[in-house]
C-alpha cells in the first residue's frame, strides 16, 4: 500500500547555518578603546579606605603562610639583587600587559576571524569582573606594606631605567593617577592566561605553544618577584578568567538580542487578520498568492447568490 504524504509534513531542505557577519575595524577599535578607558577609570576610582586595603593585604600574607605558599619574598629579594632580572622584569611588568592583548587581538581579528568575536568578548566580560574585584577587596600590594615585611618596590629601585616613576608603575609623573590598591585580582596573570588560550588553540605552530606556556608563567614570577601582587591574587586572576569564559557565550546572546531588536524592522499593528488591498478593487484571501476581484459583475437588479458570496470572500467558485 502506497504511503501518502499528510499535508503541510513535506520534508523540507535543511536551512543553513547563517554565519556571524565579519567584525568591522571602525566599530571594534572604539569598543576596545571604551572598554579600556572603562577599566582605567574603575581602577582610579575604586580606590576604596587605605587601612582596609592594607588590612586585606596583610590577610592575604596570612593565609599564604598558613598554606606555605609564601613564594613572594624570596623572589622579590632574587629581584632586587640581581638588577640583570630585576631590570628586565620592570620592564616586562610595566609594558608587556599593554602590548601582548591588543596584539593577540589584532592577530585574531585578522587571521582568525571566526574566532575573534568569542575571544574577545571573553577578554571583555573578564575585565569587568576584575573591576568588580578591585571595587569589593581593595587590596594593598607587598610592596606598599610596611619595611617590617621585607618587601622592596622593585620598581622604585630601578625607576632610573625606565619610564616609569618611584610611585607606580605609571608613566613617570603620572603615579597619582593610578589606583596603587587594586591587586586583587590580577589581570596581569589573567590577560597573560588569555593571550596563552589564543596562541595554544590557534598558533598553529609549536613556537606558539612554547610562548602560550611561557608568557603566562613569566608573568605570574614577574608579578609576585616585582612585589606588585600576591600569589593568591595570581589566582583570583585565573578564576575572574574563568567565571568570564563562562559568563561570555550570555553577553554575546544577550547582545545578538539587542542587536536584533533595533534592527528589526517597524509593521503597524491591525486589529483583525484581514487580507491587505494590493490594487483597486483585488486582494488576496488567505492561502493566495494572486489577487482576486474583489466583487463579481452582477446584471442590474440581481442578488449575488451564495457562491458568488463565497467567490467573494475568497472561496473557489463551483463550475456551473
Amino acid at each position: 500500500m502506497p504511503q501518502t504524504e499528510i499535508p503541510g509534513t513535506e520534508a523540507s531542505p535543511r536551512t543553513p547555518l547563517r554565519t556571524p557577519p565579519r567584525p568591522r575595524w571602525w566599530t571594534e577599535l572604539p569598543l576596545i578603546v571604551l572598554v579600556y578607558a572603562c577599566y582605567s577609570a574603575g581602577r582610579l576610582l575604586a580606590r576604596g579606605d587605605v587601612a582596609d586595603a592594607v588590612g586585606h593585604g596583610l590577610a592575604i600574607l596570612r593565609v599564604e603562610n598558613l598554606l606555605r605558599l609564601n613564594a613572594e619574598l624570596p623572589l622579590n629579594r632574587l629581584f632586587t639583587r640581581a638588577p640583570w632580572i630585576g631590570v628586565p622584569a620592570d620592564f616586562w611588568y610595566a609594558a608587556l600587559h599593554y602590548l601582548v592583548t591588543p596584539a593577540i587581538l589584532v592577530w585574531l581579528f585578522r587571521c582568525r576571524t571566526a574566532f575573534y568575536r568569542a575571544a574577545r568578548t571573553w577578554l571583555m566580560a573578564s575585565t569587568f569582573l576584575g573591576l568588580i574585584g578591585f571595587t569589593l577587596l581593595p587590596t594593598c600590594p607587598p610592596r606598599l606594606l610596611s619595611a617590617g615585611h621585607g618587601f622592596v618596590d622593585t620598581m622604585a629601585q630601578y625607576s632610573a631605567y625606565g619610564w616609569w616613576g618611584g610611585e607606580a608603575s605609571a608613566p613617570r609623573g603620572l603615579g597619582g593617577m593610578t589606583n596603587q590598591y587594586a591587586a586583587m585580582p590580577s589581570l596581569h596573570v589573567g590577560w597573560a592566561l588569555w593571550c596563552a588560550v589564543m596562541l595554544w588553540r590557534h598558533g598553529g605552530s609549536r613556537t606558539a605553544r612554547v610562548l602560550a606556556v611561557v608568557y603566562p608563567l613569566v608573568t605570574t614570577i614577574v608579578v609576585m618577584g616585582t612585589a606588585n601582587h600576591y600569589f593568591l591574587d595570581a589566582v583570583a586572576g585565573v578564576a575572574v578568567m574563568g567565571a568570564g569564559l563562562l559568563l561570555a557565550p550570555y553577553v554575546t546572546r544577550s547582545a545578538d538580542a539587542v542587536r536584533a531588536w533595533f534592527a528589526a524592522p517597524v509593521t503597524e499593528a491591525s486589529g483583525d487578520a484581514v487580507s491587505p488591498i494590493v490594487s483597486g478593487g483585488c486582494q488576496t484571501s488567505p492561502g493566495e498568492r494572486i489577487p482576486r476581484q474583489q466583487a463579481s459583475r452582477l446584471e442590474p437588479g440581481a442578488e449575488p447568490d451564495a457562491s458568488s458570496r463565497a467567490a467573494g470572500d475568497g472561496a473557489p467558485t463551483p463550475a456551473r
